[in-house]
């Protein structure tokens, strides 16, 4: 009897878990992205969450909000951003920046919407949001201009001063003319534009306006006035600024893209940049901070030229059908030359070793050099250095050396390092927001910049993001970060691998070509900074890195180191 009594019990149970079981395995057929936590679960948590801040007027008048649910809708599009719902995401963001910019008044959250309703037409130019953003961009931009005539109208007047325009508007001299000037600071209010730099070739150029420190600015692209025989021009002004000694008035460009840049006070505190155009396709404006500086970069169609240097290879031409997959196999697209960028340099040492004289920028140019013989050695490709010794190099120079030699990839070389001495291993990174703490450490040190103003880096990458450099550069980071760990591992010790990661570095903003950025190993551990310093472990991360490359260079066209090897073959 308790034997039967027993088996019944068990029965029924059993019977319920079973029922259960099958439930779940029904539910998650069914519904897998509520079950896994997929990018459709996600979206509705964030939508949820905006509905319920549009119900609370108490809670729409705190900043914090409005960004909490803002962040829900980053991650959704941040997780797929070619998502069925990545476009609706992007479309909530700019919605809630808007939202947002009601409340605060705030000229950036204003921006930040139009980024994003723009990033939205760039990405999605036939989504169902496309006529909605348009028009949420027209209504922006007419809200800021009225916010700017308002500010101006209800700005104190200056204070008269002997050689000082009356006037603190933007308006234009009666001349004309942009008239150079030269006041002198008032007592702290406003600093100096001291430099106009630029780097160009016929299809790219980078402008650069050094400011003392940091200051508003806002940009505007002219058209085309024949009747006054001025050409298209993009202009830039920078607020509670003063035009330096130093500052030359016009800088002669003269490439296929612009003719000059010209600097000018055009009020009493606003210094203009105009950079007179001949041919333009896009153009970026953003910010580098520690030293302050904007940066311009002007694409454009300008003359084709051939490339001085001979290369060991030519693409061969396409033929016949392309599978679908990664933007280089579509173009056909091949690597033939690559640029190296060995970190810091000169008065910036970098990162201080774990042992005495050791520091990165000297274990970076040497492994940088090694790298660089092995790649046209072994790839047949050309290899070009950022610098060949120990010079000192800004963050936006060294992209813009990238750009101007038209490179195929782009490779920072960095050593690692961390106030934690126990801190070790290597990882590769691409051009993306951070994900993680440790992330966002790293580039704040390798930016010369704080953790603070990482955020501030979303802007900028929010247009420089759009293209398929992201998907590219994450391939290549996983095929040399796996390269170093299968050619480092087996030889040294407690090698641990910190594997892909992304962040906002300023050495990558802008690249036009896939581009990495390389920890080599960690130069404040004891053990990896002997190594770092060790000819043998130098030649073995160069070694490493070129593997990488190679498997890359098959993946994205096997018929480009065919054809270099049977060259080579002949030799």
């Amino acid at each position: 009897m308790r034997v039967c009594l027993r088996s019944h019990v068990f029965l029924m149970v059993w019977r319920k878990h079973l029922a259960l079981f099958v439930f779940v395995a029904i539910f998650s057929l069914l519904l897998p992205d509520v079950a896994k936590g997929g990018i459709e679960y996600e979206y509705r948590r964030a939508y949820s969450r905006y509905e319920k801040l549009l119900k609370d007027p108490a809670k729409q008048k705190y900043r914090d909000n409005w960004l909490a649910c803002i962040k829900r809708f980053k991650s959704v599009y941040m997780a797929k951003p070619d998502s069925p719902r990545a476009d609706d995401s992007l479309f909530m963001i700019g919605r809630l920046y808007s939202g947002l910019y009601k409340f605060s008044s705030h000229s950036k959250d204003r921006q930040q919407a139009v980024n994003y309703y723009s990033l939205l037409l760039t990405r999605f130019p036939r989504s169902q949001y496309r006529f909605r953003a348009k028009k949420a961009i027209s209504a922006l931009r007419i809200a800021g201009k009225k916010a700017a005539a308002k500010k101006t109208n209800t700005s104190r007047a200056i204070p008269l001063k002997k050689g000082v325009a009356k006037s603190n508007s933007l308006k234009k001299p009666q001349n004309g003319s942009l008239k150079r000037g030269n006041p002198k600071p008032g007592a702290g209010s406003r600093v100096e534009v001291n430099g106009l730099r630029f780097w160009s070739n016929p299809n790219y150029t980078r402008v650069v306006i050094d400011v003392e420190q940091e200051a508003p600015y806002t940009y505007h692209l002219l058209k085309k006035d024949p009747a006054k025989g001025k050409p298209q021009r993009l202009y830039i002004d920078v607020a509670n600024v003063y035009m330096g000694a130093n500052l030359k008035p016009v800088v002669p460009i003269g490439d296929e893209l612009l003719s000059n840049a010209r600097a000018a006070q055009y009020t009493s505190d606003t210094v203009r940049v105009v950079v007179d155009i001949k041919s333009i396709d896009k153009f970026n404006v953003f910010s580098l901070k520690n030293p302050f500086r904007i940066v311009l970069d002007v694409n454009g169609t300008g003359k084709k030229t051939s490339p001085k240097k001979k290369f060991r290879h030519e693409l061969e031409k396409p033929g016949g059908k392309v599978p679908e997959g990664a933007l280089t196999k579509q173009l056909a697209l091949g690597v033939r030359r690559i640029v190296i960028d060995p970190g810091h340099g000169g008065k910036d040492p970098g990162a201080l070793g774990y042992y005495k004289n050791v520091v990165e920028k000297n274990v970076t140019l040497e492994i940088a050099r090694r790298l660089a013989g092995k790649i046209r050695k072994q790839l047949g490709c050309e290899a070009v250095l950022t610098r060949k010794r120990d010079a000192f190099l800004s963050l936006e120079e060294r992209t813009a050396i990238a750009n101007t030699k038209n490179a195929d990839i782009f490779i920072s070389i960095h050593t690692n390092a961390s106030e934690d001495r126990d801190c070790h291993g290597i990882e590769t990174y691409f051009l993306n927001l951070a994900t993680d703490n440790d992330a966002i450490m790293v580039a704040a040190r390798e930016n010369a910049t704080s953790a603070r103003n990482i955020s501030d880096l979303e802007v900028i990458l929010n247009d420089l993001l759009i293209n398929a450099k992201v998907n590219e550069s994450s391939r290549l980071a996983g095929h040399v970060q796996q390269s170093l760990m299968q050619k480092l591992k087996p030889t040294y010790n407690r090698l641990r691998d910190n594997g892909v990661k992304q962040a906002p570095f300023y050495v990558l903003l802008g690249a036009e070509m896939p581009c990495i950025l390389v920890e080599t190993a960690f130069i404040t551990n004891k053990k990896e900074c002997r190594r770092l310093n060790t000819r043998r472990y130098q030649d073995q991360v160069a070694d490493a890195i070129v593997k990488g490359l190679r498997n890359y260079i098959k993946e994205i066209g096997p018929a480009v180191l065919t054809r270099a090897n049977r060259i080579r073959a002949r030799r």
